[in-house]
């Protein structure tokens, strides 16, 4: 059976509230919440089907859109395909065109919500930021290391992996402290690359290296709204990373990197083969930098991670 393909938006206010509707209870997956839009009809692209049905739902017209996430999903009555975009400019005011319940909601109200299986990738690459910032190893005294990413932050970055492999257990263990005290309340996800007990015991996420996801038996019992993450080079590690409950994965290298220019990297269209295929928001990673944030993104990518081409470079000195 033909999978049912279908083109979705994700709209958020100027408040940064997401905007969702609810199905119709006689429809497939009735009564749960979901992103705007509809199947492609014949001869459509997935941006004019989108376009069309948000039209058509809520009165908007919409200007621009960049995609979000493609989403193959097998449920025991059907396999659907959805083309989701995160919607960046539209003319109107959206309402409710079709008599169908619709919602203004933040990011903790989304993640509570009840949505088809289908749509919970959806869900998390909403809520996740472009850039994911990877830091590198520590040198020099700490100051400067937590000097660097106070910068980081005040460019924007919200989304940041502790990774430090040249230290023992108990020296990343007493940097990962001195990071969260330094974070404090401050509207960032810290992810640690470590044991996950570490990450438990001090309330933020994890990031699993590779060896770390084959490993794993069952998903660590995070503090609630913290990320789980994985490392993943294959189709297989990204299909093991999902079984295994995972959040968002990184995937690469797509480049060659600075510090292994001779290994080549697979490349934005192997990124992209690799992503179609698997219901996980994803980043690349290897060689990239700011600029390849669209190319990215066009390649099915939840945007971009990085050390050096994220982190910020030390004062000027005068």
């Amino acid at each position: 059976m033909a999978p049912v393909v279908v083109a979705a938006g994700v709209i958020q206010g100027p408040d940064s509230r997401f905007l969702v509707s609810q199905r119709p209870r006689h429809l497939h997956q009735g009564g749960l919440w979901e992103f705007p839009g509809g199947k492609l009809e014949a001869g459509e692209s997935a941006f004019q089907a989108l376009q069309r049905e948000l039209s058509e739902e809520l009165g908007i017209r919409v200007r621009q859109a960049e995609p979000l996430i493609r989403v193959p999903w097998r449920y025991p009555d059907k396999t659907v395909v959805l083309h989701v975009w995160r919607v960046t400019g539209f003319d109107g005011e959206p309402e409710p065109r079709e008599g169908q319940a619709m919602r203004w909601v933040d990011g903790v109200q989304l993640a509570a919500l009840r949505f088809p299986a289908a749509n919970q990738p959806i869900v998390t690459a909403a809520r996740l930021p472009d850039r994911y910032l990877i830091t590198p190893e520590p040198a020099g005294p700490v100051d400067g290391f937590l000097a660097a990413l106070d910068r980081a932050v005040a460019n924007g970055i919200d989304l940041i992996q502790l990774r430090a492999r040249s230290l023992d257990d108990a020296a990343y263990a007493r940097l990962a402290e001195q990071v969260v005290a330094h974070l404090g309340k401050r509207p960032v996800q810290l992810l640690l690359n470590a044991q996950p007990s570490l990450a438990v015991s001090l309330g933020v996420g994890l990031h699993l290296s590779a060896r770390r996801l084959r490993a794993l038996a069952t998903r660590p019992r995070l503090a609630p709204g913290q990320w789980l993450a994985a490392s993943c080079h294959s189709t297989a590690e990204l299909w093991q990373a999902v079984h295994k409950g995972v959040d968002f994965a990184v995937l690469g290298p797509v480049l060659p990197t600075r510090s292994h220019p001779e290994a080549g990297g697979i490349g934005f269209d192997r990124l992209h083969a690799l992503l179609r295929e698997v219901p996980l928001p994803t980043y690349a990673l290897g060689g990239l930098d700011p600029t390849h944030l669209d190319t990215a993104k066009a390649h099915g990518a939840q945007g971009i991670a990085a050390i050096r081409g994220l982190w910020p470079p030390g004062p000027r000195k005068h």
